[in-house]
């Protein structure tokens, strides 16, 4: 079952799942990535929340453009702790969309900090996970969040 769990409607359309891996530390940010393609997923990375808006066509000079992005993704992974906007900001931001708000928001950290997952899981965050993140961490993942939406 832990192979490739992904949701059977995606497999019957040969669709790979988007995911939008959002860190401010290249290291975490490329072991993300390529625990997501190993997962077979397509993976778009972002240095920071206010990139990963402007990716998403949520940025501030963006709220009227159409953007093709955002109906592309998948699901959004995201640190906590990033300088200028924290994923639980990002998180809000994605929530008060329109467009995006049904995006499935997993939120990582490396503090297992209970007042925080609580607060992220309260404000619509699907999933909360501790850094570092292993291969059984994104077939767990892959098993929720592709489930989510068929």
């Amino acid at each position: 079952m832990d192979a490739t769990c992904l949701s059977k409607d995606m497999a019957d359309h040969g669709e790979v799942p988007h995911v939008l891996a959002v860190d401010d530390n290249l290291i975490d940010r490329k072991l993300v990535e390529k625990l997501l393609k190993n997962s077979s997923c397509k993976v778009t990375t972002a240095e920071n929340g206010l990139r990963a808006l402007e990716y998403l066509g949520l940025g501030d000079d963006q709220q009227n453009i159409s953007n093709d992005n955002c109906s592309k993704i998948n699901l959004i992974i995201t640190d906590y702790c990033m300088p200028g906007m924290t994923g639980y900001e990002l998180l809000k931001k994605i929530k008060e969309s329109s467009m995006m708000r049904e995006v499935p928001v997993v939120i990582m950290s490396s503090e297992n900090i209970p007042t925080r997952i609580n607060k992220c899981l309260e404000g619509g965050a699907q999933m909360f996970m501790l850094k570092p993140l292993k291969q059984s961490d994104v077939k767990k993942l892959r098993c929720q969040l592709m489930n989510v939406g068929s």
